[in-house]
């Protein structure tokens, strides 16, 4: 039978006094950051750190502030070729008791305007929180050095593609008024 180990990146928020501040920093190790690439759906993480505190917040809640730097590869949208992006990010969570939970009768859940809220529960993940900042700032669509960033048209063979041009109803309107104009 194995020993149940601690997970050093979950917070156990009873355990934590309320008087303080808790710092934390997590590095995660080469076979980490593979793992987290993959979960993540990008080619490589490197040099990954998640450096900050948890401090008590207004009363019963908890404030996470950290700074996430990152680089990570991504395979560029248009050549496929390997893109490396540093990420240097403040992170701010703030976790509240009063957040209201899901109720799963209900067909509709209005968000908080403050994106920042989540759930206070009795722990908080930090790795969760790092993976999830990594996720939030990666690069859309990643473009190698020197990639044209012409506009891709695609039609089947025999067609002529659509333009941007084409898709303005009124630009097609003014064609024909202006021919109308010049049969007058």
């Amino acid at each position: 039978m194995s020993e149940k180990t601690e997970n050093p990146t979950v917070l156990h928020l009873a355990q934590m006094s309320m008087n303080r501040s808790h710092p934390f920093r997590i590095e995660p190790d080469a076979p980490d950051m593979a793992r987290m690439a993959e979960d993540l759906g990008i080619l490589a993480l490197k040099k990954v750190r998640l450096e900050g505190a948890m401090h008590p917040d207004d009363g019963e809640n908890w404030k996470l502030e950290a700074r996430l730097g990152a680089t990570v590869v991504q395979s560029c949208v248009v050549t496929l070729d390997p893109v490396t992006t540093r990420i240097d990010e403040e992170i701010v969570r703030k976790f509240r008791k009063d957040w209201p939970g899901v109720d799963t009768d209900m067909e509709e859940i209005e968000m908080p305007e403050d994106e920042t809220i989540d759930p206070l529960s009795d722990q908080i993940d930090l790795w969760a929180v790092l993976q999830e900042a990594i996720a939030l700032a990666l690069p859309p669509y990643p473009r190698s050095t020197g990639t044209p960033s012409e506009n891709a048209q695609y039609a089947p063979p025999g067609v002529t593609p659509m333009t941007d041009a084409d898709a303005k109803p009124f630009a097609a309107l003014a064609k024909l008024k202006g021919q109308l104009k010049d049969g007058d």
